[in-house]
Order: structure tokens, then C-alpha cells, then sequence
């Protein structure tokens, strides 16, 4: 084998051995906050806020039928207690995107299990195989037994309800659901996306709002820097 041969699966090899690091990557800590059915805040042991959005479910918005029903039952799975969430990525805003475990039960599941939340295909994706399995298995039972949101005929999915609202197809919508409002808590300013200080506010001061509006009502002002 060359030189040339044996750095390049030297390099293969290392690659591999980070990617593998990055997909068991955890966070462990007290849940402390619950804004709806698939995100949640975690408090570290050093600490730290992590916003987390629950991988592959996507629950009713809160203004939907068992919007605050979707929200208190993952508040009754979770809150207050020490999860561990296994990342799966970080999204542009910020929020740790992965699946949260209470010794050792997965919540994205029973949130699905639940008829709580729908499996979110779009993002099967970042799912292992066998998560995806588990996890379109789940709905259709729950659908099948119409508990929670299957209880109602022909309920809305909260990706086509988010399209709708922006007048966009489902295609964009997904591109659009990262590009939300970053607020400073210390300072009291918030930052579109395409603002140049957007990333630059820390994940412990993080508020995130859906809308400028949202921003502004909240008492937060646009920084002078955005376009």
C-alpha cells in the first residue's frame, strides 16, 4: 500500500471515529422549563440552559386542538427531573435537536405513543433506522386506538398549519422553522437570522421568539445592527 494509501485511510479512519463521537454526544440535567410537546429547557450540572426540540415528533402548536394538552403531558413525563438528551444536531437558532431519555424511556416516543405528536417523516433522517421504525409504528397504534389528536377526525399537522401561516408550501416551511428570533435576556435585544449578531448571543441568555412582534411584546428591541 503507498503513502499516499495509508493517509487517506488513516484520515477515513479519524473521520469516522468524530462522527461517531459527535452522534453519542449527551447532555444530562433537570428539566426546567416546558414551552410545548416537543421542546423543553435543560439546566446542567455546570449550569447551563439548553433549549431542546425532541427529534423526529412534532407536536400541535399550543394554539391547536391538544396544543396544551400535548404540553402538560410532556411537563408530567419530564418536568423537574434529570434526563439525558443524546444530540443529534445543533439547529441554526441554537436549540439542541435529539431524543430525551428518563431512565431509559424514550419521551419522544411515548409523546407518540401518547397520541400527542405526530412522527415527524420530513426529519426521519436524523432518526436511527430503528427509531423510525419504532416511531411510525407508535402512530399508526395511536391512531388506530384514537388516543389524543386521533381522537378528532382529520387533524391538522402542525408543519401544514406553520405553511399555511407564512403562505408557503410544507417544503419551505421546513427551511423557514430554523430562521426564528434570537433575544438577548441580559440585554433585552433580539437578532433575526440575518442579522450579523445573531449566533453571538450566548445559549444561557437565549429567548427565542417565533415573530418580531412576539419580541417586542415581550419588551425586547431590535438591534441596531440588523438590516
Amino acid at each position: 500500500m503507498t503513502n499516499s494509501a495509508n493517509i487517506k485511510s488513516i484520515f477515513i479512519l479519524f473521520a469516522l471515529a468524530l462522527a461517531a463521537t459527535a452522534q453519542t454526544q449527551t447532555i444530562t440535567g433537570k428539566v426546567v422549563a416546558i414551552a410545548d410537546g416537543d421542546t423543553l429547557t435543560v439546566l446542567d450540572a455546570n449550569k447551563q440552559l439548553h433549549t431542546i426540540r425532541l427529534v423526529g415528533i412534532d407536536a400541535p402548536e399550543i394554539i391547536q386542538a391538544f396544543g396544551d394538552k400535548a404540553k402538560n403531558s410532556l411537563s408530567d413525563l419530564v418536568r423537574g427531573k434529570t434526563v439525558t438528551v443524546t444530540n443529534s444536531k445543533v439547529a441554526r437558532n441554537g436549540w439542541i435537536v435529539g431524543k430525551v431519555t428518563l431512565n431509559g424511556r424514550d419521551i419522544n416516543l411515548e409523546q407518540i405513543n401518547r397520541g400527542m405528536a405526530w412522527f415527524y417523516r420530513a426529519y426521519a433522517k436524523e432518526l436511527s433506522q430503528g427509531d423510525a421504525t419504532v416511531y411510525e409504528q407508535a402512530e399508526a397504534r395511536a391512531r388506530e386506538k384514537r388516543r389524543g389528536l386521533w381522537s378528532e377526525p382529520g387533524p391538522l399537522a402542525p408543519w401544514d398549519l406553520r405553511a399555511a401561516q407564512r403562505g408557503q408550501s410544507a417544503e419551505t416551511e421546513l427551511e423557514a422553522a430554523s430562521s426564528q428570533i434570537v433575544g438577548d435576556r441580559d440585554s433585552k435585544i433580539y437578532h433575526r437570522s440575518d442579522c450579523p449578531d445573531y449566533s453571538k448571543v450566548s445559549e444561557r441568555n437565549r429567548a427565542m421568539f417565533a415573530t418580531e412582534a412576539e419580541a417586542v411584546a415581550a419588551g425586547y428591541k431590535k438591534a441596531k445592527n440588523c438590516p
